[in-house]
């Protein structure tokens, strides 16, 4: 089988960086003043190569569902059919992701990676099989199907762009996903499972130790594959991490800034960095997990959350009520005026002016 290949990734402009950090000193207000904001209006302008940035025209939330055989013993409050339940509720507009997508100017597009159920033909397109394995007594994938997988991340990924997406994106549906999301997370972040164990769909004590025993077994597998990250979604992962990591790889080389969600897709962002370094330079992450591995996420990748809601939804919803505070940080940069434009003073002419005379 060929091997995957990602190119290197480019980092955004510097040129466009210093320019929209030069920018935010002219515009009409004390220099810092708007705190993040700033720093997230000049990361935009970085990745658009352009100073004043462009206000986002299509973002594009992309939900990866896919079923996981490890939810058959007892890791999570709902049963798998849940999953291509919820697919049939985002394709007629009733899911939370449709709602805050609505409210903040973005599209949804659902893709069926591995939904232990039959879906219609316009999510199907790049299935890979039903369920992944149990990931605490076999495999995830074969070696084909997380070939497959990582393809048609970055099939996806690319279909996006050239459809005009300018922000994307990535959502999760799975029942059972958390678990090996936290077995990614504890593999490549040198955690133990007891610490990467969240409640997930609200699980109560009994299910929270089948869980840390499924995490338990599955990380000694894992453990063996580090390594290769190829290998680690084949072992520990499944067909929608697979893909999501496919997808924030090739997000990051089509130079497609990405609003990370939370758990589940923090854990495709820890193995798309291995698969293309420097990927992580393309993200920010939307808001923080109350998952307890999503902390590990965000320190092993240095970002900082912009909003922290105690949200643990996934399907991007955290993202998404990020995304605002994003449109509002572009547009700053873009719509103030400067100090020159409003004929305002500026500090420093304040201060070289002189006393005034009575």
């Amino acid at each position: 089988m060929t091997e995957i290949e990602f190119p290197a990734v480019m980092p955004p402009d510097a040129a466009a960086r210093r320019e929209a950090v030069a920018r935010h000193e002219k515009l009409t207000k004390p220099a810092g003043s708007l705190g993040r904001l700033e720093e997230l209006g000049v990361w935009v302008a970085a990745c658009q190569s352009s100073c004043p940035p462009k206000p986002f025209a299509r973002p594009r939330v992309v939900v990866f569902a896919g079923d996981h055989g490890i939810a058959r013993h007892g890791v999570s409050a709902y049963p798998s059919e849940v999953t291509g339940q919820m697919v049939a509720n985002f394709l007629t507009g009733g899911a939370a992701v449709n709602v805050l997508a609505g409210v903040a100017g973005a599209t949804v597009r659902v893709v069926d990676l591995a939904v232990d159920a039959d879906t219609p033909e316009r999510v199907s397109a790049h299935k890979v099989r039903r369920s992944s394995g149990s990931i605490d007594r076999e495999d995830a994938l074969t070696e084909e199907q997380v070939h497959a997988a990582l393809v048609a991340g970055r099939a996806i990924a690319d279909e996006e762009v050239d459809g005009g997406a300018d922000l994307l994106i990535a959502g999760d549906m799975g029942i059972g996903n958390t678990t090996p999301a936290s077995v990614l997370i504890a593999a490549l972040t040198g955690e133990e499972p007891v610490a990467v164990v969240g409640r997930g769909t609200g699980i109560d004590d009994t299910a929270w130790m089948r869980k840390a025993a499924a995490i338990r077994d599955a990380l000694r597998r894992a453990r063996t594959v580090i390594s290769d990250p190829v290998a680690l979604l084949r072992t520990a992962g499944g067909a929608d991490l697979a893909a999501m990591a496919g997808f924030l790889a090739q997000a990051a080389i089509r130079r497609t800034p990405v609003l990370l969600d939370g758990l589940v897709v923090g854990a495709a962002a820890l193995v798309a960095e291995d698969l293309a370094p420097g990927a992580r330079e393309w993200w920010v992450a939307g808001h923080r997990s109350a998952e307890p591995a999503h902390g590990f996420v965000l320190s092993h990748l240095g970002l900082t959350p912009v909003v922290e809601f105690g949200m643990r939804l996934g399907e991007g919803s955290g993202a998404l009520v990020a995304l605002p505070v994003l449109t509002m940080a572009t547009k700053v940069l873009s719509e103030m005026a400067t100090f020159e434009d409003a004929g305002v003073s500026t500090a420093e002419a304040e201060l070289t002016s002189g006393p005034v005379e009575e």
